[in-house]
């Protein structure tokens, strides 16, 4: 009978256990390791020689890291490969890590082996320029550049410092229903399908009348997911399917409404600022204007708006909505987000609530990043009081059946409320400083394009 030491055992485990870790580790892990031998697994984003010397820039999500292949620490079998595998080819390095300030992200890695997990040849996306119709056509393969990776990181950020500013505040996320039963901002811009024997549903507009159900339970909630608007607009500031977040507070009126709003638009791009310097060099992104980004914002009347644009010589009438051009004028008067409130009643959707004081104006709200980028925020006071909403809801014509669970918020423990609606691209494409918002997505979905 053969007796085994437990204490070899546990030897051979760790070791073992080691070998594994060593061969999972990222490239945001190699200050960690330095003067180790280390093997590391992802994709070949670049190569170059120098004779003697080859070198290959590793990517694997977290970073790049540049692996030197000297001639005379290898077989020629792996030199010679170091040579021959194409862009995006999936590798395995392994090598000793070393600090070099000069390299992608500080490290080096004195390379001694090298394995194809898959060869790639051909790799359409080049470093040459490619125009835009290429590029979204090859958007899965796109999204691996070194710009994408950094606006993808930022939009993951980004959706974090929202979640991590609400739920530090005492609010409770709440998922709204994607498929609704009426329109919510409109019924020009509803996606349309057959839903079983009850007839046609609609892709969601927004979250918002249902925040508001939630905001009569709990206090203060907010729903962040996909929306959808069936805008035949071309524009860069637009996209059919896009992310949204908004919070809906019980007891709160249009100035709350308007200080949640700029507290949460700071944390978010002081947040990025702090934590994705990086990305942001990486993206070129001249940052002095982000860093204005800090309360108290102007708060600018409509009329001071109106006043603004006429001196500024456009045509503009009492009562026109502010354009993406207009926007632009406006907010060019700041160094900061400007809060552009009290639209006139008529252009506004029925569910907001008109000034007491001077009813042709609705206690609404846009914030205007600067930059040209435009509305990033809408909001409004709700309208509470059942009598007004009902008028409302006529003079929209909109069918008062669709919104008799909405009326019932009213007649059961009515309170003043409001809320607002933060786009996510939007938000993204203005801290990375992007020309449309088809980069601040994934997979953008346009009037023109749903593929791939």
């Amino acid at each position: 009978m053969v007796f085994l030491d437990p204490l070899h055992i546990f030897d051979n485990h760790f070791l073992n256990k080691i070998t594994e870790l060593m061969q999972k580790i990222r490239i945001s892990d190699l200050g960690k390791f330095v003067g180790h031998e280390v093997t590391l697994q992802g994709w070949l984003f670049n190569k170059r020689s120098s004779g003697k010397i080859k070198f290959i820039i590793l990517r694997d999500g977290s970073g790049y890291l540049q692996c030197v292949y000297f001639k005379g620490n290898l077989t020629p079998e792996v030199f010679d490969m170091a040579d021959k595998i194409g862009q995006e080819s999936s590798i395995e390095v392994t090598g000793k890590v070393k600090v070099e300030p000069r390299a992608p992200g500080g490290f080096e890695l004195d390379a001694t082996d090298l394995k194809v997990i898959s060869e790639a040849h051909d790799y359409p996306i080049t470093p040459k320029d490619h125009g835009i119709e290429f590029l979204l056509d090859n958007r899965h393969l796109w999204l691996r550049s070194s710009k994408q990776v950094a606006i993808l990181k930022i939009r993951h950020r980004v959706a974090k410092a929202i979640r991590d500013f609400f739920d530090e505040r005492g609010f409770t996320l709440m998922d709204p229903p994607i498929l609704t039963p009426n329109a919510v901002e409109g019924t020009s811009t509803l996606f349309e399908t057959p839903y079983f024997d009850l007839g046609n549903a609609y892709l969601t507009q927004s979250g918002q009348l249902y925040a508001e159900a939630g905001a009569m339970a709990l206090g203060k909630v907010y729903t962040f997911g996909p929306t959808f608007r069936a805008e035949k607009s071309k524009t860069r500031r637009h996209l059919t399917e896009f992310w949204m977040v908004e919070p809906e507070v019980a007891f709160n009126d249009l100035n709350d409404n308007m200080d949640l709003a700029e507290e949460f638009l700071e944390y978010i791009v002081q947040t990025i600022l702090k934590e994705k310097s990086e990305e942001l060099k990486v993206l070129e992104r001249d940052i002095t204007k982000l860093q204005n980004v800090k309360r108290p914002f102007p708060r600018v009347h409509y009329d001071e708006a109106v006043e603004i644009l006429k001196k500024n010589g456009v045509d503009f009438k009492w009562g026109d909505d502010i354009g993406g051009a207009d926007e632009t004028i406006v907010s060019a008067q700041y160094d900061r987000p400007i809060m552009v409130h009290h639209y006139p009643a008529e252009i506004k959707a029925f569910y907001m609530k008109r000034d007491p004081s001077a009813p042709k104006y609705a206690l609404a709200v846009d914030v205007l990043a600067p930059e040209g980028y435009g509305e990033i925020i809408g909001g409004s006071q709700r309208e509470d009081n059942l009598d007004f909403l009902l008028e409302r809801i006529k003079e929209h014509n909109l069918p008062q059946s669709a919104f008799e669970w909405y009326l019932d918020l009213r007649r059961f423990g009515s309170v003043p409320h409001s809320g607002f609606g933060l786009g996510l691209e939007r938000t993204v494409s203005w801290i990375c400083g992007l020309d449309h918002l088809r980069e601040a997505i994934p997979f953008p979905r346009m009037i023109y394009r749903n593929t791939p």
